[in-house]
């Protein structure tokens, strides 16, 4: 009777645990060998150590992935990683590796593991392809999530458009993004390009699992880090609530104007695949366009946009621009310079200030710093700051490369050390003294692509 009693009491037991829902987690790393994986691009070491996935620099080797067979499209990844201090490494998901991209380099988003002082752990990079898309720069709760020389538990929640990285339970990336809906997982040893005391260091990771079903009812709540939105000429609500407004929509040249003019221009610039056109020489008709700039005016503002150089091109994104009423297509106002510094003279040309006319620079007047350029034929990503207490700031790609105060004694002092210190600059009481104005993009005779462009007021 006791013997049936027990037998009883497990088979019911079993039942029970049979009856109970699967919660949809699944192990992406047995721990015991590379089974599902194939190794793409450099030839690092991996091995298996105490359940772990491990993974070894060497020298004169590309950055090595340990990539998944498998692809995913929407789904929650948890790991576990260990990361030498000296070392940089990431996570690749929904990424690609195609013979005829870049000879089959893996390409896709990367969550980012960077023990470093610069601590953007937690960051999203667009391997290969558009560089940063989350530096953490202005997310310094996320920058102090990253525990040195010890486990950190990352969690990437990709479901539709919406990417979401957590690190130790802060949010450190939350992006709109929708270029690449699915792609392999791959686990990165970074390639350490001839630094021989970093030959030989480790990282390691553990508890790797992935849940691709019932996905919304999982995310993760808490405090949320600002939202970056990577889709061209779109607004999420959320940017909606926070104020932003786009200034190009992407089909038409609706709030935009020719310098001097009542209308938009009918040749040289052109709308095309989202993208706002400046054509090299007029384009094939010949007529220079000139300059555009928006219908409305503003004052403190953010502004962000895109911008796309063809080789030795040259334009501007101005800002605080006045129209002159002396001059027909005269304006005035400080100048984003957006310019190939390989390729372009004006790289090398300046009134005092060697480097002012760079790109990302304020324009013959303060050299750009820190800068991280995407490339000619790649976009870029510039913000402009005015903020109402008139200090300014350029922002390129993550990085802040220029702040100054317009129209404080020492920003004065500095226009007259440069072009704008000519007196065709003085009429509305001279250069730098502004308190509001049109935002014009150049018509410099060169093809250069802009798009994405948004703004919204600060109060």
């Amino acid at each position: 009777m006791k013997a049936y009693l027990k037998l009883a009491a497990l088979s019911l037991t079993l039942l029970c645990g049979a009856c109970q829902p699967n919660d949809g987690w699944q192990q992406l790393f047995n721990g015991k060998d590379f089974t599902g994986f194939k190794q793409l691009n450099g030839k690092a070491p991996y091995r298996v150590e105490n359940g772990c996935m491990v993974g070894q620099t060497v020298d004169k080797e590309p950055n090595s992935f340990m990539a998944t067979e498998q692809t995913y499209g929407d789904f929650i990844l948890e790991f576990e990683v260990k990361c030498h201090p000296d070392l940089n490494s990431g996570v690749q998901f929904r990424s690609e590796s195609k013979p005829d991209y870049n000879n089959g380099r893996v390409h896709g988003y990367q969550c980012e593991i960077d023990p470093s002082d610069r601590a953007w752990s937690g960051g999203l990079y667009d391997e290969a392809r558009r560089g940063w898309l989350a530096p953490l720069t202005n997310n310094e709760a996320g920058r102090a999530a990253y525990k040195k020389d010890d486990w950190n538990k990352y969690r990437i929640e990709a479901i539709g458009n919406s990417i979401r990285i957590w690190l130790n339970g802060v949010n450190t990336s939350n992006v709109v993004d929708d270029m690449t809906p699915e792609g392999f997982i791959a686990f990165q040893v970074h390639g350490i390009f001839g630094k021989k005391e970093n030959i030989g260091k480790e990282i390691w990771w553990r508890n790797i699992r992935i849940k691709t079903e019932n996905l919304e009812a999982e995310r993760m709540q808490g405090q949320l880090a600002p939202e970056i939105n990577c889709i061209p000429n779109t607004l999420t609500e959320t940017e909606k609530a926070a104020g932003w407004k786009l200034l190009f929509d992407g089909k038409t040249s609706n709030g935009w104007r020719g310098a001097g003019k009542e209308t938009f221009p009918e040749n040289g610039w052109k709308i095309e695949n989202g993208e706002l056109t400046v054509m090299k020489n007029g384009g094939p008709e010949g007529k220079r366009g000139g300059d555009i700039l928006t219908v409305d005016e503003f004052g403190a503002f953010e502004l962000s946009f895109e911008f796309k150089l063809t080789e030795g091109a040259n334009s501007g994104m101005k800002y605080l621009i006045q129209e002159s009423k002396k001059n027909k297509g005269f304006v005035i106002g400080p100048e984003y310079q957006v310019l190939d510094d390989q390729l372009h003279p004006d790289a090398k040309l300046y009134t005092t200030y060697p480097g002012s006319r760079t790109v990302s620079s304020l324009y013959d007047i303060i050299p750009a710093k820190n800068k991280r350029f995407n490339g000619v034929g790649q976009w870029n990503k510039g913000v402009i700051k005015v903020f109402p207490n008139k200090h300014v700031e350029h922002w390129m790609n993550g990085f802040k490369t220029v702040e100054y105060d317009w129209a404080s004694d020492a920003f004065l002092e500095l226009v007259k050390g440069s072009k704008f210190a000519k007196k065709e600059y003085n009429e509305f009481g001279g250069f730098g003294t502004a308190d509001k104005g049109h935002i014009l993009l150049q018509d410099h005779w060169d093809e250069v692509s802009f798009r994405n462009i948004k703004i919204r007021e600060l109060k």
